[in-house]
């Protein structure tokens, strides 16, 4: 049930609009940053999060208490009216707010901007930046080469500064406007209307963390101090960051600097329980667009597995999407039922997408699946500029996980003999080898291309296919347009037991690397099926890279995403340590950042939540952080996704 705002009094009306006319463009303004976020006025916003990021394409930038005014623990979703009365109640953000922002940087209140006032602001909160970055950017505007920047003296240049930020509010309005024309032409086009070049693209810049949004508007941060954000502003060739102070408000710039809020973040300690709905319950779900069939969709199939050679870390597919042109992407990831891989008697294996824009020197994550759609679809919908972008699978490991020795079954045969003494495959085995294809087969086509089964082949032995290897499959087993069938595979291991004499050794190796146990149960292996969709680009191309381990590629994006979403607490008397707690719609994480010149040893004790799994094994863990190092202490789901969930942590220090 929505938690409906009362309308205001006409007279509030009159005061808050000064006129119909201004009423009537306020409506407007309103309209088109809703459908900035959202494909229909019907939409309803579901979580407090979305309210703030329609809230800032508005041109408002609401304070964790003001969130909480208007989303309270009762409230379910919020309407379009809804939305409108709360911008009539909160007004956007002015020119004195944003000095009075950046004025808090004088944290001794000398006058003066020095660079340590300024790193430790940028370094401690919000998006973090190095030392040699806080550095240019002072230089840039630093004149005289004091390596201070005195706004007491220079008044006019930061006056300047807040109307620069002004503007790309007023860009944002203008890009929000933009959007909402685009899709209301589309609604009033016929379905044989040629859908590219009839308007123009407005789909230049990437995509936040923060929202769903492509443009966002300066906004305020869940912090007690300034948090400046230029670290993170995204340049107009989209080649990456920019790191001055003077390009914020030039054309093409459309992310903000500055970001404040004078409310400090409350502390789990003193927080009631998170409590989350059954996850096939709960009332708003990311809905797919309304003309999906209209877009370009490219699709692949992969696998999580277990790794026994790596300490059973988790290893994936990974894969490169190359974009020739801005679209509106939708992109969705679900366990692949193959067998009993993937499902528990609980529920399906955690999945998650996390995408990464492609650079020179690093890759900067852009957004990521957090929240399940209808289907039971991990999802994620934005804007992505063109360029090419690293989409790394994830899984928490909450329920695919090694499992201990003791916990093995009675060996199963492989092979028999026939009443000619001959070499035949178990009926079992070959159920198993047909599972294996199919996790093989990655484009769905029912055949294994030359890359298919490299992939395969390095995955099992480790090596790739040789060009003579494949002349021997080519000249003995069965091809369809120059690509192995599945009898054709079944055939292949057939060959390999004759060759080994009935010895299965090499045969257990295929079957333990693939994922199932000795009882041939596909119990090590999570197979996962990713689409991707393209609105506005026709040269989508998703391509498969190899398997690597998620935890090198995705630490520091989860744990990126962790510190930028989830609500910190300070540990007691521990100054530079911070323990973040994020809560998603299927996934709580828990992450623990030590900024200290020493290594900690904190203990996380999330024992007393309800119906939750961890990937620890054990709920009430202790783990070491380095110095100056941000860690995962714990990623949590629930055990039961059919009831409520509630997730307690409480941290305490080992000395």
């Amino acid at each position: 049930m929505s938690r409906r705002l009362s309308r205001p009094s006409s007279a509030a009306s009159h005061r808050s609009s000064g006129s119909s006319a201004h009423d009537s463009e306020f409506k407007v303004e309103c309209k088109a940053a809703y459908l900035s976020v959202y494909d229909d006025l019907k939409d309803v916003i579901s979580s407090e999060y979305d309210l703030s990021a329609v809230l800032q394409q508005s041109g408002r930038n609401p304070t964790r208490k003001i969130l909480a005014k208007y989303w309270t623990d009762e409230t379910d979703y919020l309407t379009f009216d809804d939305f409108v009365n709360i911008c009539r109640r909160e007004h956007a953000t002015t020119t004195d707010d944003l000095m009075k922002a950046f004025r808090k940087i004088d944290i001794n209140g000398d006058g003066y901007i020095s660079l340590d006032e300024l790193f430790r602001m940028l370094t401690t909160r919000g998006e973090k930046m190095t030392r040699d970055e806080v550095q240019c950017m002072i230089d840039e505007v630093d004149e005289n080469r004091d390596g201070k920047l005195d706004y007491g003296e220079r008044i006019l240049y930061y006056s300047e500064f807040c109307n620069m930020l002004m503007s790309t509010t007023d860009e944002c309005k203008k890009m929000s406007m933009k959007m909402m024309e685009k899709k209301e032409r589309k609604k009033k086009r016929p379905s044989n209307t040629p859908r590219r070049g009839d308007d123009e693209n407005i789909h230049g810049s990437r995509t936040s963390l923060r929202s769903n949004a492509s443009v966002k508007p300066p906004t305020m941060k869940t912090d007690s101090q300034l948090s400046v954000r230029s670290s993170r502003v995204s340049r107009a060739d989209g080649q990456g960051p920019s790191h001055s102070l003077r390009s914020v408000g030039r054309t093409g710039s459309k992310s903000s600097l500055i970001s404040i809020d004078d409310m400090p973040r409350p502390s789990p300690r003193v927080k009631k329980d998170k409590v989350r709905t059954p996850v096939g319950s709960r009332s708003a779900k990311v809905s797919e667009p309304s003309n999906l069939r209209d877009w370009t969709h490219t699709s692949s199939k992969g696998c999580f597995f277990i790794d026994a050679d790596e300490g059973g870390q988790i290893i994936s597919h990974q894969y490169t999407l190359d974009l020739a042109d801005d679209t509106n992407v939708f992109i969705t990831m679900q366990p692949n039922r193959i067998g009993d891989a993937g499902f528990t008697d609980d529920g399906p294996v955690d999945t998650a997408i996390y995408v990464l824009r492609e650079g020179s020197s690093s890759n900067k994550i852009v957004t990521f699946t957090e929240q399940r759609d209808s289907k039971g679809r991990y999802c994620v919908r934005c804007d992505l500029s063109a360029g090419r972008y690293k989409l790394v699978p994830f899984t928490t490991g909450c329920r695919l996980y090694e499992r201990s020795a003791g916990r093995e079954t009675k060996e199963v045969k492989l092979i028999k003999q026939d009443k000619e003494d001959k070499i035949v495959l178990s009926k079992t085995f070959k159920k198993a080898l047909e599972d294996i294809f199919d996790m093989a087969d990655l484009d769905g086509n029912g055949l294994l291309s030359r890359e298919d089964f490299n992939w395969y082949n390095i995955r099992t032995s480790g090596e790739e296919v040789a060009d003579d290897e494949w002349d021997v499959v080519e000249g003995n087993i069965e091809l369809e347009r120059g690509e192995i069938t599945k009898t054709g595979f079944i055939h292949l291991n057939q060959m390999e037991a004759e060759d080994n004499d009935g010895d299965t050794d090499d045969l257990w190796v295929t079957l333990t690397s693939m994922g199932f146990n000795k009882s041939l149960v596909l119990n090590q292996a999570c197979p996962f099926k990713l689409d991707v969709y393209t609105e506005d680009c026709r040269d989508a191309s998703l391509e498969v890279m190899g398997l690597e381990a998620q935890a090198v590629m995705l630490e520091d994006a989860v744990c990126e995403t962790v510190t930028a979403k989830g609500e910190v607490s300070k540990v007691k008397g521990m100054k530079d340590l911070s323990v973040y707690t994020y809560i998603g719609d299927a996934r709580a994480t828990v992450v623990v950042e030590n900024q200290s010149y020493s290594k900690i040893r904190i203990q996380l004790d999330c024992s007393r939540s309800k119906n939750v799994v961890s990937n620890q094994r054990d709920l009430n863990y202790t783990l070491t952080v380095p110095s100056n190092t941000t860690v995962v202490g714990h990623h949590l789901i629930p055990r039961d996704e059919k009831a409520e969930w509630i997730v307690r942590c409480q941290e305490s220090i080992l000395r």
